[in-house]
């Protein structure tokens, strides 16, 4: 056994793995197998069923029936202990880390060489300075997780298996959360991984990134595997038609903007946080009917914060938010309720935090905000008819999955969540829509959809204010790019003018030679 161990072309095989949770079929009899030292991609739409296979491999869950072999060799892992011990490690979409711990603590957490703890470390931090150097993951050793960036926070994370001995590693949607500039060091690293040995299983929506960096990519759809291929030898055509069962249009299909009037605008407007930090800086934008103005920027440079404030959330500290004849500023603040009142629809970038609530059932969650529409809300109870109702209709039309209004919120994936709170925005028809990475989470049918019904309101007179950290979404779907720096507004392109080189330069600070030939710059 050990010898087929020693030999094996295989990291990692699956054999008619099989899961279910109460009626739903997870994972249907399962076969996978995944070559030493490569990149092997998982694609598959929301709830297809690639999140409970890799727990299954961790050992989060137990399969109902199947084998995992490990280099050959049988493994029985029914916890995360043994996954490790069998050389599996995973670094999941939201990090396991403790905020106020040190990089190095949070390493040794876990993996501690008995009582000393003196000794754990400093055998920790040799072994972390030889893998930050092999692997390119270097990371301050002695800083608390709080004061890393996202994109350091996830190396350390890839530190963490690597130290456990992890020879396969399992990444979930690793780019989510990252900047473009991250990603691309997020590549850079993988690839001195696989050229070390190391063997990893990318979990990802993003065709873009699968054909970059992947060897071999196999699809899921309801459960099933339906397609192993060499990256080498596929597409994206081909890739979402295996995802989604059918052929899906990926690219954006739009006429030329109309803009019309100005909906909302911002007016010098500026906002400073509790801490005396100016998040936004003297901020001016328009946003006109019939047109998609999309905000580009490495995350957190004020975009959220400007969505907040012209969502009502976020009072501002200078200047004004103008909808018609409403001024809103700091003698006259506004609320979420009154900016809906006055024809502002908005998704927050955040669908956790700011978007539902995890503890409520689906429909209770696509009632926030609105709860208190006489449709929903009676003279003194609720409507309970109406709000399943309304519901329902909303996850047909969505394609939201499962279609179960009392199923708990925290119960359906992220991109079903995503669905949800677009639907129940879109169906209020507001005059400006202000919509944060509305495909962050997303699977590609879904994308499609998204992206058609957010240019389908600008098509109808709807202004939308569009923020994503996703450049080809900002391409794809804005009339006008606006980009932001450090709180202030860089510049402006319009989007036909407009490519990854001359946005990665602006959200760099940096007017492009041909913008300012051009007199494009603010």
């Amino acid at each position: 056994m050990a010898q087929a161990s020693n030999t094996s072309p295989l990291a990692l095989e699956l054999r008619g793995i099989d899961k279910r949770f109460g009626a739903v079929h997870a994972n249907q009899n399962i076969n996978l197998q995944v070559p030493a030292g490569t990149v092997h991609g998982i694609i598959g739409e929301n709830g297809a069923g690639k999140s409970t296979l890799m727990n299954i491999i961790y050992g989060f869950y137990e399969a109902d029936q199947g084998e995992i072999h490990v280099a050959g060799k049988r493994c029985n892992i029914t916890n995360s202990r043994e996954a490790i011990a069998s050389g599996i490690g995973m670094v999941h979409q939201h990090f396991m880390l403790v905020d106020n711990f040190t990089v190095l603590e949070n390493v040794v957490l876990g993996a501690e060489d008995g009582a000393m703890l003196g000794t754990s470390l400093r055998k920790a931090r040799k072994e972390l300075e030889r893998l930050a150097d092999e692997y390119e993951l270097r990371v301050p050793l002695d800083k608390t997780i709080e004061e890393l960036p996202v994109g350091l926070q996830q190396r350390v994370e890839i530190l963490k298996a690597l130290y456990r001995g992890a020879k396969v590693l399992i990444l979930d949607e690793p780019t989510g959360v990252l900047t473009p500039q991250e990603t691309d060091h997020l590549f850079k690293i993988l690839d001195a991984l696989r050229a070390q040995g190391v063997t990893i299983l990318l979990i990802t929506h993003k065709l873009r990134e699968i054909l970059a960096v992947t060897d071999n990519v196999s699809v899921m759809r309801q459960g099933q595997m339906v397609g192993h291929v060499k990256t080498s030898e596929t597409n994206k055509e081909e890739l979402a038609e295996l995802m989604v069962g059918r052929k899906v249009r990926l690219k954006v299909e739009k006429q030329d903007a109309t803009p019309q009037q100005v909906l909302l605008a911002a007016k010098d407007l500026t906002y400073t946080d509790s801490r005396g930090v100016d998040m936004l800086k003297n901020v001016n934008i328009e946003i006109r009917a019939g047109e998609v103005v999309g905000i580009a920027g490495v995350s957190g440079n004020g975009q959220s914060e400007l969505m907040e404030v012209l969502a009502g959330i976020l009072a501002p500290t200078k200047g004004a938010v103008i909808i018609g004849d409403q001024v809103i500023d700091a003698e006259h603040p506004s609320t979420p309720k009154a900016m809906r009142a006055m024809g502002i629809g908005h998704v927050p970038e955040d669908r956790l935090a700011m978007g539902l609530i995890k503890s409520f059932s689906a429909e209770e969650s696509a009632m926030l905000g609105i709860h208190e529409q006489a449709r929903y809300n009676g003279a003194i109870l609720n409507k309970p008819k109406a709000i399943t109702d309304t519901c329902a209709d909303w996850m047909e039309e969505w394609d939201v999955r499962p279609r179960d209004p009392k199923l708990r919120s925290s119960l359906f994936s992220g991109g079903n969540q995503q669905k949800l709170i677009i639907a129940r925005e879109v169906a209020q028809n507001p005059d400006v829509l202000m919509i944060g990475q509305p495909t962050r989470g997303v699977d590609i049918g879904a994308i499609e959809y998204i992206h058609k019904r957010i240019v389908d309101m600008r098509d109808q007179g709807k202004g939308v204010l569009l923020v994503s950290v996703e450049l080809d979404e900002i391409l794809a779907l804005s009339d006008r790019i606006v980009v932001m720096f450090d709180g202030h507004i860089v510049g402006e392109v319009a989007a036909a003018q407009a490519n990854e080189r001359i946005l990665g330069m602006m959200m760099a600070n940096v007017i492009p030679d041909e913008l300012q030939q051009a007199g494009e710059s603010l």
